[in-house]
């Protein structure tokens, strides 16, 4: 997968893993990685599908609507990638924290649904509820923020509440953050975001 990897100093054993939105790429968080932790390393990757040339992390069938199989596909294939990379650039895999928004933040999620070691913690800047009717691991120790806007037309306000909930059943430590926002992302969220972090990870 097209990526960027920068070394952190020495004293953080934390690597950020960074996932654009749609028609992002992997330059576009980086300015939020040292907002958050500016010490950590930092991993930031391209999707590996194409919508109408706009980069993305897995297919969608129409707008909110998953391509569930390639979903499924994509996410074992980042988090088969994380295992390569941790070994090629000597980073704790154990130690990885995911910043994503919009479909960067629902890749995340769906690591998270799927396996219980992926990640230690997230932060999901406008997730969507990755996959539902299904049981998620043991996410005990697990920590996650989620941004959420009152008026984001794609993610509603439920889908940010049946996520914390999903993600909390399963043993995770999820804190929701709202702003009176639509789907973009705001300084303040991001602010917010970095709060949570220093006092949790």
């Amino acid at each position: 997968m097209k990526h960027i990897f920068e070394k952190g100093k020495n004293s953080s054993k934390t690597t950020l893993l960074l996932l654009h939105g749609t028609g992002g790429n992997e330059l576009d968080l980086l300015p939020l990685a040292g907002k958050i932790d500016e010490d950590a390393s930092v991993l930031s990757v391209r999707g590996n599908v194409s919508e109408n040339g706009m980069p993305r992390f897995f297919r969608r069938l129409a707008e909110g609507i998953f391509d569930e199989e390639d979903l499924i596909f994509r996410t074992k294939e980042l988090y088969e990638f994380l295992d390569e990379a941790a070994v090629k650039y000597s980073f704790d895999r154990k130690n990885i924290v995911a910043i994503g928004y919009s479909n960067g933040a629902n890749i995340a999620a769906s690591m998270m649904f799927h396996y219980d070691d992926a990640l230690k913690a997230a932060v999901l800047h406008h997730p969507m509820v990755p996959r539902r009717g299904i049981g998620l691991p043991d996410l005990s120790g697990s920590h996650v923020f989620i941004g959420a806007g009152t008026n984001d037309p794609i993610c509603p306000a439920e889908e940010s509440e049946e996520l914390k909930s999903i993600l909390g059943n399963a043993g995770a430590e999820v804190h929701l953050h709202w702003e009176n926002m639509g789907h973009q992302l705001s300084f303040k969220e991001v602010d917010a975001a970095a709060k949570w972090y220093k006092q949790n990870i």
